[in-house]
């Protein structure tokens, strides 16, 4: 368990700083989620979300290495994945980019359940 909490936050942290690619802008933008980005507005917003995403991978990976901020982790993983799956489903028509991104979400979403799942029940006492 000592190990595998930081390792799964890694690869959480890995899989979250992937977008943040997007911030060079607009062509890296189009071909990570297959969609034009034809108003500067789309551009903008695009741009910001993968600094926000840059933001939450420096997070997990930080907090991969202080075992107090696994918990906060975790569940700010659950609910970046969870999200987006959920919203996917909702809205519906998404192509192939975003259904690969909801795909590496759902993976990323079992191995969060799963390892939030095995803290819970085997964390030390004050964590």
């Amino acid at each position: 368990m000592r190990h595998l909490v930081p390792a799964t936050l890694l690869l959480v942290a890995l899989i979250h700083a992937l977008p943040l690619v997007g911030v060079l802008g607009v062509n890296p933008l189009q071909r990570l989620y297959g969609v034009p980005v034809a108003a500067p507005e789309l551009e903008i917003l695009l741009r910001h979300r993968a600094v926000l995403f840059g933001l939450l991978a420096a997070f997990l990976a930080a907090a991969a290495f202080q075992p107090r901020l696994h918990g906060a982790a975790l569940l700010a993983g659950l609910v970046s994945v969870l999200s987006f799956i959920v919203l996917v489903r909702l809205v519906g028509h998404a192509n192939a980019a975003l259904t690969a991104v909801m795909r590496v979400d759902a993976g990323a979403l079992a191995l969060l359940l799963l390892l939030a799942g095995a803290w819970h029940l085997w964390r030390p006492a004050g964590d």
